[in-house]
């Protein structure tokens, strides 16, 4: 299954558990378009389609980033545009990582727009301070896409 097909499953997931789930709201093309501007980075599909679907989602505690607005927040993006812009405080911190979610356990998950597949699409990757010295940030996934509906998916124990 292609990134955009699980981002397709997970939409359907969320929205067809609303006891379990929760969503922020789907941003607009502009929003989308601004946001990569912060960033200075271009959205890979399924993480694109992820964001103007639902925005952000919690699904049985699992917390997938993603970008949204608030009423009080005006026209600032949060999410992986403000966590992102925080992680690159650390001069460590690799500028082509966009934060996705949190390990728990010290770890920044993930895309890693250095690498890109035929699909356009960049693999998840869990960075932490000390991952230089281990060669880098470690590869958990291909895309996007699988990565979010596998964790889901944990989340409501499908």
């Amino acid at each position: 299954m292609s990134g955009i097909d699980s981002v397709r499953e997970l939409v359907e997931l969320i929205r067809s558990n609303p006891g379990e789930c929760n969503f922020t709201g789907g941003l607009s093309e502009k929003d989308i378009a601004r946001a990569e501007a912060a960033l200075a980075a271009t959205f890979p599909p399924s993480y694109r389609l992820f964001i103007s679907e639902l925005g952000s989602c919690e699904a049985g505690g699992v917390e997938i980033m993603g970008v949204y607005r608030t009423p009080t927040g005006g026209d600032r993006l949060y999410g992986t545009v403000s966590e992102t812009l925080d992680a690159r405080e650390d001069n460590r911190f690799p500028l082509s990582l966009l934060v996705i979610e949190y390990d728990g356990m010290g770890g920044i998950i993930c895309l890693d727009s250095s690498e890109q597949n035929e699909d356009g699409e960049y693999p998840v990757v869990v960075w932490d301070p000390d991952a230089e010295s281990r060669g880098g940030p470690e590869r958990l996934d291909d895309d996007f896409g699988t990565y979010a509906l596998c964790r889901c998916q944990i989340g409501l124990s499908y």
